[in-house]
């Protein structure tokens, strides 16, 4: 079928749900003109549908290949990309400096939902480059930026992560890529990197890699890890193309999903050792690359909303078009689309239901990164800097587990058809399932989550979290509004839940670290459910208030989300407080 992008949605998503029409009138946005928001996001849902969306396919069957040393693309790709970045769309929210379109984050952030929906293998080579912007911007020596930073921005020349090596996974500290410094001030780069997405391709004629490597005398640990600019091709004076670097693409992995994408192991020191530029300080890696990561974060969730979304709408355009039973208590012997049967309301519903809510923490988080770098009041930019950095691993790690939950439904909708790689439906599936593993893991959200972010502030940044949620409650309940249900109740109850579970595991986070790590996934999950059951219910209200004539359905979005899954907070509050003794004594069961 083909994809189109939910611009109401997403506009009041972002608009009300996230705050972004707050934050403009707040004054937090400059000079911004927010009617270019539905204009910027109609143009983008176009070239989706009409460029990437008709690859989606012919990336996953056709895949990649590696022939002496080159990383080939699917047919077509190469030109959707070039005329991705001639419409600018790698520039959107780039520095005006050097040659972006300054445009907030979150405006982008919807754009990565949109490409991610309807294509999600290539939406993932922009996303990593608009992570290599942001610290190449904030860390980058003048000279560097001069040569690569307008290059990146424009897409002309995509840039790449390289952390991981084959015994170094999420323990970067254990990385053997050695760097040694060279006399005219660059480094030479020996080692290899697994897992690098998109590390070689056909769709550019260079490639900005960021490299993780430690030099000789370098601390143990992290605190021994530099960050390093390794270029595909030599950059001359002039700005022309030199000679090729010494980093290839050695082998490429045979994936699950994502065929389209090309994960490459990457090879340095064949020939010498890449030449590579020092980015940021020696030994300050790790600061420089958490730029790259946790930009990275908030697209991975964002990709969970956008595959999310799609498989949704597939799975909505199958049941009003298959028939199969009746509607119950019709007679007759004539069958009917499934959409009449209740169960695949509910599996839809909560398709709907769970996407929506991802897609507005993962705004909202954007909304608080904006912020935190363009409000004018220093106190401002703190208090959203710690709103972002709060919110980062739930929209990472709530919005991948909705993913694939959503994904996996719209299999079930299906029937055995989703099953079968005709319908497309289990392309999404199979794509879904990385997205809750790289760029961290959500087990590895949900401990940052726990141990930094909840701790970083006492707690601080969480309760006033809480509060302005629960004065959205607060207008549910004396709206007296039937059409609400038990909202109101439902989402209070799940407000308290968190409450609750955020200061137990706040006590224990130092004095009892096992218990607080053993319930860090449950509260994570917690979190996502409670907050993202408020944020629709505020869309929903947003609606009512502006009189759309379809604010009933986002009424009813809201209820069913509060009723179906805000309700289960109380639930894993209680296995937050009450797990963390059988967790930690699994090795009975495990190991005996």
């Amino acid at each position: 079928m083909t994809y189109r992008a939910p611009i109401n949605d997403m506009l009041l998503a972002l608009n009300h749900g996230a705050g972004l029409d707050a934050a403009v009138k707040a004054g937090h946005y400059g000079d911004f003109d927010a009617d270019i928001t539905a204009a910027v996001l109609e143009e983008a849902g176009k070239f989706a549908a009409d460029v990437l969306a008709p690859l989606n396919r012919v990336g996953d069957e056709h895949g990649i290949t590696l022939d002496a040393g080159k990383v080939t693309t699917a047919p077509g790709w190469p030109d959707a990309y070039k005329r991705w970045t001639a419409g600018g769309w790698n520039a959107v929210s780039g520095p005006e400096a050097f040659g972006g379109q300054g445009l907030p984050l979150a405006i982008n952030a919807a754009c990565t939902e949109i490409w991610s929906s309807s294509n999600i293998a290539f939406g993932l080579c922009p996303l990593l480059t608009l992570s290599a912007i942001e610290a190449l911007e904030a860390h980058g020596s003048d000279e560097l930026k001069k040569i690569y930073l307008a290059k990146l921005i424009s897409g002309e020349w995509p840039g790449t992560m390289q952390l991981t090596e084959p015994q170094a996974g999420s323990d970067v500290g254990a990385l053997r890529t050695r760097a040694e410094r060279a006399p005219d001030g660059s480094y030479r780069i020996k080692g290899t990197k697994i897992f690098i997405t998109y590390g070689d391709h056909d769709m550019s004629d260079n490639i900005v890699h960021f490299v993780l490597a430690r030099l000789p005398d370098a601390p143990a640990g992290t605190k021994g890890i530099s960050l390093f600019l390794i270029p595909k091709f030599l950059v001359n004076a002039d700005g022309s193309l030199g000679a090729r670097n010494d980093i290839f693409a050695s082998g490429i992995e045979h994936k699950l999903g994502m065929h389209a994408a090309p994960t490459c192991t990457m090879t340095m020191g064949d020939r010498g050792g890449a030449i590579g530029y020092l980015i940021g300080e020696e030994n300050q890696g790790m600061r420089c690359m958490f730029t790259m990561m946790n930009q990275a974060r908030l697209g991975v969730g964002l990709e969970g909303v956008g595959i999310a979304d799609r498989a949704y709408q597939q799975a909505l355009a199958y049941a009003q078009e298959r028939r199969q039973g009746r509607a119950a208590g019709k007679p007759g012997n004539e069958t009917d689309p499934i959409i009449v049967h209740p169960d695949v309301k509910r599996m839809l519903m909560q398709m709907r239901a769970l996407t929506a809510a991802s897609r507005t923490i993962c705004y909202a988080t954007a909304v608080a990164l904006d912020i935190s770098v363009r409000a004018k009041d220093p106190e401002t930019r703190a208090l959203a800097a710690a709103r972002g950095a709060l919110l980062t691993p739930i929209a990472k790690a709530f919005s991948t587990d909705i993913g694939n939950e959503v994904t996996s439904l719209g299999v079930q909708v299906h029937g055995g058809m989703g099953f079968i790689e005709e319908t497309g439906a289990a392309q999404h599936y199979r794509d879904a399932r990385i997205t809750a593993i790289y760029e961290g893991t959500n087990g590895i959200q949900s401990i940052d989550l726990v141990t930094r972010k909840l701790a970083a502030n006492g707690g601080a940044s969480v309760w006033a979290l809480l509060d302005e949620l629960s004065d959205i409650v607060k207008r549910i309940e004396i709206s007296n509004d039937p059409a609400f249900g038990t909202t109101g109740t439902k989402l209070r109850d799940a407000l308290g839940a968190l409450d609750r579970a955020s200061r137990w595991l706040l006590e224990r986070v130092t004095s009892a670290p096992n218990d607080a790590l053993a319930g860090a996934t449950p509260y994570l999950r917690l979190f996502g459910s409670a907050i993202g059951g408020c944020m629709l219910a505020n869309e929903a209200l947003a609606a009512r208030d502006l009189g759309e004539g379809d604010s009933s359905r986002y009424i009813t979005l809201a209820r069913f989300f509060a009723e179906n899954i805000s309700v289960q907070a109380t639930s894993l509050e209680r296995t937050v407080i009450d797990s963390a003794e059988a967790v930690n004594g699994a090795d009975a069961v495990l190991l005996g």
